[in-house]
């Protein structure tokens, strides 16, 4: 793997390797922390992605050389929907953080490059997904480590939780892996694909099924605690 972060390496990079697929997931991804960090965030995701389209148009111009891109967008673009309504891929942007408002423009940068320059890009929006080794920063993975730490006893029977009322449809990570391969392989170059999956659920569920997996009960023996922090503005 190569990480890039400064446009002339990526640029090196690209004249080298000239790969066929490019999956362009790199970003600045934690929503609450992009409200301290908004001009860090913008940079990281805008910017990050304005240089890896710009590298690939110079080269597909000089050499001929075309491969298809995925971009990552994001359903925070889509903004506080209404639960009752299905979200589909029209359904109107409207950003309530700047990482949401980061993601609307990389949204927007690809389908430029696609129509401006004939670049193969394809964007995802792929929904709240879990899996192994997600840092403990998410919701879900908190909960779960905080759950093996009581259990363990090295941590107080008190499980620290934001909003346990939000409402989203939950994926395997590894089921959005192949669903971004899928894309790239057979996707529309500069359509835009929402994955999510099948049912909505609250954070609150999601924690009795984790709590049901593991030896404590509610409220028996573990307690839970709102703190603010963990809260979004």
């Amino acid at each position: 793997m190569v990480i890039c972060a400064i446009y002339p390496p990526l640029l090196s990079i690209l004249y080298e390797i000239k790969p066929d697929l490019i999956f362009h997931l790199a970003a600045q991804s934690f929503v609450p922390y992009s409200y301290s960090v908004p001009i860090e965030t913008l940079n990281t995701n805008v910017v990050g992605t304005a240089n890896l389209l710009e590298a690939v148009r110079i080269i597909k111009a000089e050499q001929a050389w075309d491969c298809r891109i995925m971009i990552c967008s994001s359903p925070e673009v889509y903004g506080q929907a209404d639960n009752s309504t299905p979200i589909t891929e029209d359904f109107p942007l409207k950003p309530l953080s700047p990482y949401a408002v980061s993601k609307v423009a990389e949204d927007m940068l690809a389908y430029m490059y696609y129509q401006a320059y004939g670049l193969k890009t394809i964007r995802s929006r792929a929904f709240a997904h879990e899996g192994p080794r997600r840092g403990d920063v998410f919701a879900v993975s908190s909960f779960a480590r905080q759950i093996a730490m009581i259990e363990r006893g090295m941590q107080k029977p008190v499980i620290k939780v934001g909003n346990l009322d939000s409402s989203r449809t939950y994926c395997d990570v590894r089921d959005v892996v192949r669903a971004y391969w899928l894309l790239l392989e057979e996707g529309q170059a500069g359509g835009v694909y929402n994955i999510a999956g099948d049912e909505a659920m609250m954070l609150r569920e999601v924690l009795d099924r984790l709590l049901k997996l593991s030896s404590i009960r509610l409220p028996e023996n573990v307690s839970i605690g709102v703190e603010r922090k963990l809260l979004r503005p």
